[in-house]
């Protein structure tokens, strides 16, 4: 009697597991959610005079350096083994040419595809130019033209050397992230009797939120941050030829200032139509950085929500239309308008000149990254103005949201069909190759990010 009750116990127990699982819910596995993160960081500071990028005014090469720059790599695996590496860099940004030129070494290099690539510059308008070989559309020659492709293809090596080196530095990672706002953004479109000019409009829509991602060790040593800001990087103007990566650089200094061993790194925002407040001197760029990262630390240090896996990382390209060529007649007159209409109507004459045909649409890369439940990271390219900030959010619902903006391709400005509609230089669209874009382009960026988000996991609102 003992022993067969003994015997039914044992079996009982087995069975009553099975049961249980049965009836627990379906979830994703345990190691699906880790997330493993891997750094690295190099300077970039040019090792001559080198022409710089960001103000056609600029007449002649950069004298000295005010701050160096840096390139800075964190690359992200989850418990699956899917992987991503994040590049920033202290520069103005990645023409179509040099991303692709910096991508194809990067993927030689660590075997990533193409969507496991997100290059995100800070748009500083005292970094170098960036070309590469047999590039063009820099208006330089002999020596100048040489010096920038020499620097480009010196870049792109140390981009694929920092992607294998993040790579290689994956480790276990608690990673998390909030939200803190800064004071430093203006929207810059001021609106005159004689149309929108650059300037400066305090009632203008800006994004001033600060987007911050925080990586620590599992015994919750931090390693690293990332921050935001959805601001142009021009505290700093023309008549400076130093070196530096103006507040976005400063802030990046001032977050490791204050945690020593810690890598911050920048990614600019939709910042398109908007300038750091105040600016114009060394001490207004210091001081914005140091605002700007004083938000940083404290967002850093608050109760952050968690992110974890499992890591999708999304990448198509849109095909965004283009205005219909203009009759010749009408292009020489735009020549006499303002100068960023002027540059794009010259550069339309010369390709009709030459016998080119015009291009109809441009094709512009899109990244979508989803952190399982937790986080959606909205990558877009080219100069983003601010407007298409709450259009996203009302597209993809605004909670476990970063938008990140000219990203993968700086061909231009990217406006709203309501800018558009306003006028002034954000409507000057692309600068890399000629063309305008017509309002229609909104409707079409929207409903690429929508479908990359949903492709990528997250749930689009009802």
């Amino acid at each position: 009697m003992y022993s067969n009750t003994r015997m039914k116990n044992r079996l009982a127990i087995p069975v009553l597991l099975i049961g249980f699982a049965l009836c627990a819910p379906a979830t994703a596995r345990p190691d699906e959610t880790e997330l493993q993160v891997g750094l690295a960081r190099a300077k970039i500071t040019p090792e001559e005079p080198i022409r710089m990028a960001g103000y056609g005014s600029r007449n002649k090469p950069s004298e000295g350096v005010l701050a160096d720059l840096y390139a800075k790599a964190m690359a992200f695996e989850d418990g699956q083994g899917e992987r991503a590496v994040l590049l920033t860099a202290d520069v103005i940004g990645f023409n179509a040419e040099v991303a692709d030129f910096v991508c194809k070494q990067i993927i030689e290099k660590t075997a990533l595809q193409r969507r496991q690539i997100l290059l995100n510059p800070s748009h500083t308008h005292t970094g170098p130019i960036i070309g590469i070989p047999g590039a063009t559309g820099y208006g330089l020659e002999g020596e100048e033209a040489e010096c920038v492709h020499r620097y480009g293809e010196r870049l792109a090596g140390q981009f694929a050397d920092l992607a294998a080196a993040a790579l290689a530095d994956l480790k276990p990672a608690k990673v998390s992230w909030g939200v803190g706002v800064t004071s430093i953004v203006m929207n810059r479109r001021e609106f005159t009797e004689r149309g929108v000019r650059l300037g400066f409009n305090p009632r203008g829509y800006v994004d001033r939120s600060v987007p911050v991602l925080r990586v620590d060790s599992p015994d919750g040593k931090l390693r690293a941050i990332v921050f935001g800001c959805a601001c142009h990087n021009t505290t700093l103007t023309g008549k400076h030829y130093e070196l530096s990566g103006d507040y976005a650089g400063f802030a990046q200094q001032y977050v490791e200032q204050q945690h020593p061993g810690v890598q911050a790194m920048f990614m600019i925002g939709c910042g398109g139509s908007a300038n750091p407040y105040p600016r114009g001197t060394v001490e207004a760029a210091e001081q914005n950085g140091r605002n700007l990262g004083t938000e940083v630390c404290r967002v850093a240090t608050e109760k952050l929500a968690p992110v974890r896996g499992p890591l999708r990382a999304e990448l198509e390209y849109a095909d965004l239309p283009l205005e219909p060529v203009p009759p010749r007649e009408q292009l020489e007159e735009m020549t006499k308008g303002p100068s960023y209409i002027a540059f794009n109507a010259r550069q339309m004459l010369d390709a009709l000149d030459k016998g080119e045909s015009l291009a109809t649409e441009y094709s512009a890369p899109f990244a979508v990254w989803q952190f399982g439940e937790d986080l959606t990271l909205v990558a877009l390219p080219g100069e983003v103005v601010n407007e298409y900030v709450p259009l996203v959010e009302t597209a993809l619902g605004p909670r476990k949201l970063w938008i990140a903006g000219f990203s993968n391709d700086c061909f231009g400005y990217l406006p709203t069909a309501k800018v558009l509609a306003e006028g002034g230089y954000e409507t000057r669209c692309l600068y890399t190759k000629p063309g305008f874009f017509p309002p229609e382009v909104e409707g079409v960026v929207l409903a690429k990010v929508c479908q990359l988000a949903e492709k990528a996991g997250r749930p689009l609102p009802e």
